[in-house]
């Protein structure tokens, strides 16, 4: 009989996952990643057989599962602007409140093969696609929607570069604090 994993697939690429966002994927070494899981390299290999590649896709998978429950709010709640708040307030625990890299845009630096590549491209583009329904729910045109859709994205991602740069989380707070009022403005 096969012996039970010593973790379950969830906490192993809870445990993996800031490995890429302080490394991105050229910088994430199979080392770096037996160290933050525990196990071994063989055992890393015995789970991903497609080594680091299929480790990063997948936490880019869980990371995938996690977007979905963070913009669910915003995506379903009747009230638009109540939603997105609650998405807002997802978004901040997700990221540290601005302290916690975007595994997306760390993941996608320079060495990053084009699968995992893709793989961050279409959850990026979910994330936006959820924000432009939102807007486009609370009002806006076509068009509308999505101009404040990606001005979100770009502030939400730009704040968070700044944090890893600067050391400031400040704008990440502002961002995410604001993005009720982008995606569902005042109508008048």
């Amino acid at each position: 009989m096969a012996r039970p994993p010593s973790i379950d697939e969830a906490q192993l690429l809870d445990l993996l996952m800031p490995v890429f966002r302080e490394k991105g994927f050229e910088g994430a070494l199979i080392g770096d990643l037996s160290a933050a899981s525990g196990l071994q390299r063989a055992s890393l290999y015995h789970r991903f057989p497609a080594g680091k590649e299929g480790i990063a896709e997948a936490v880019l998978t869980k990371v995938g599962d996690r977007f979905l429950w963070i913009l669910e709010p915003m995506r379903t709640d009747s009230d638009v602007s109540r939603g997105t708040e609650e998405t807002a307030r997802r978004l901040s625990d997700f990221y540290g409140a601005g302290a916690l890299s975007c595994v997306l845009d760390t993941m996608t630096l320079a060495g990053a093969p084009e699968k995992v590549r893709e793989h961050a491209r279409s959850l990026a583009m979910t994330w936006i696609e959820a924000m432009a329904e939102a807007a486009q729910r609370a009002g806006c045109r076509p068009e509308d929607a999505q101009r404040a859709a990606k001005d979100a994205f770009l502030r939400i991602e730009g704040a968070l570069v700044l944090a890893r740069v600067l050391g400031d989380t400040e704008p990440f707070a502002q961002a995410v604090a604001l993005l009720p009022r982008l995606l569902a403005p005042e109508q008048d």
